[in-house]
């Protein structure tokens, strides 16, 4: 059983930062990917960012220079470091992972992200 556990969303003002985090149940090996996605009413489901084992990183052209996405392998955790927040970033974020490039993949539960003044 795979599960990934989320944490760090609330309420931020713009221009404010966020860490979101996410914990799983095992390690991802060496082929596998973690990462975020946002889901904002309205609006359809985006890739915000991922990393791969061997620390590849992918960011969406929405967040690139204001996020990052940091990786602690011995904790089996993914972080979203969110910086420069627009009220525009408000949405659930969700965690996944996938072990191998043709497995499925496992979701976090999400957490609520919103920017407002």
């Amino acid at each position: 059983q795979v599960q990934l556990v989320e944490s760090g969303g609330g309420l931020v003002q713009p221009g404010g930062s966020l860490r979101l985090s996410c914990e799983v149940s095992r390690s991802i090996g060496s082929l596998g990917v973690m990462g975020w996605y946002c889901h904002a009413p309205g609006k359809q489901r985006d890739l915000v960012a991922s990393v791969s084992s061997r620390s590849i990183t992918n960011y969406s052209d929405s967040v690139k220079g204001r996020s990052t996405i940091p990786r602690d392998n011995a904790k089996n955790t993914v972080h979203l470091q969110m910086n420069s927040l627009r009220p525009e970033d408000t949405a659930v974020y969700f965690c996944y992972v996938r072990f191998t490039v043709v497995g499925p993949l496992y979701w976090g539960q999400g957490t609520q992200v919103t920017v407002s003044s």
